[in-house]
């Protein structure tokens, strides 16, 4: 039987109307998830410094101002600073205790001094350096300052504090550096934690801008086992100090166990409370390495 084209027309056009109503629309693709960047510009807690990520540690087995980086000479340290630079770390950690102060100055000759961030360290306790003197912060900033050839110091830190008291036992310093914070030869300042003690009074002291602190899931050469130093760096975090992970590759243990090393990276990046990974590479292939362990891991929302 025909139908009038009216009808026909009419038909047709409901029939189509309804087969693409029935077709359900592909689901877009999702969009590939985000991986760290080692390189990427991270803000240390509430201080005013944004450094790299990944950060470049120089104290490979440290003392007496030695360091398994001085020891592999100045011509191959400087060449790792540049190598590192090129790369994109941004931040460099050092410490009277190493004796490194002088390598970065000549290796990062040339770029803009805002174009990077010093760390060092004072040592405070008895031995580690060649002098018996412990002078005031002060004084020994200021030749901290003539060794490395500027006029500020992105982060000053007092180093390896293992006393629960140690606010206290170092309060005259702390003022110092805080009057040296406010003519801006500081920018932030805080300490290097060895005990979980001195972790806890990290956590509760205002003076703290930023903690230097040992982290794995190995408990390797930290202040406890992870159980107990997370829920420091937790608080610490969670107060808006920054926090810088040490001892990720178990200070140099793990050089040789590559899964362990990709899971120590992803357990501190992991935990949502260490802004930095402190890592003393010897060669560029080890930066490399930690680098691409880095990327690995999915970015923080």
């Amino acid at each position: 039987m025909k139908l009038p084209r009216r009808t026909f027309i009419r038909n047709s056009a409901l029939g189509l109307g309804g087969a693409l109503l029935s077709v359900r629309p592909l689901a877009a693709a999702p969009a590939p998830a985000k991986r760290c960047d080692p390189y990427a510009t991270v803000r240390l807690g509430r201080s005013p410094l944004r450094v790299s990520r990944f950060c470049l540690g120089t104290g490979m087995r440290g003392g007496k101002r030695e360091s398994n980086h001085t020891r592999m000479g100045r011509e191959k340290l400087e060449a790792l600073i540049r190598g590192a630079h090129e790369r994109g770390v941004r931040m460099y950690d050092l410490a009277d205790l190493y004796g490194t102060h002088p390598y970065v100055v000549s290796a990062l000759h040339g770029i803009p001094r805002d174009h990077y961030q010093i760390v060092t360290k004072i040592w405070f306790r008895p031995g580690g350096i060649p002098e018996a003197e412990r002078p005031d912060a002060d004084a020994v900033v200021a030749r901290f300052l003539r060794e490395l050839k500027t006029d500020y110091i992105d982060l000053l830190l007092m180093h390896c504090v293992v006393s629960a008291k140690w606010p206290e036992e170092l309060a005259r310093q702390m003022e110092i550096i805080a009057k040296l914070k406010e003519k801006g030869v500081v920018r932030a300042h805080g300490v290097s934690c060895h005990s979980l003690v001195a972790l806890e009074a990290a956590a509760a002291e205002p003076w703290v801008d930023s903690v230097h602190a040992r982290i794995n899931p190995f408990g390797m050469s930290m202040d406890g086992p992870p159980e107990k130093v997370v829920p420091v760096l937790q608080r610490l975090h969670a107060a808006g100090k920054g926090v810088v992970g040490m001892k990720i590759v178990g200070e140099g243990r793990l050089r040789n166990e590559p899964e362990k090393r990709s899971e120590s990276v992803r357990y501190a990046l992991g935990l949502g409370c260490v802004d930095v990974l402190n890592v003393g590479c010897e060669s560029t292939g080890e930066i490399d390495d930690l680098a691409t362990r880095i990327r690995e891991v999915p970015a923080p929302v």
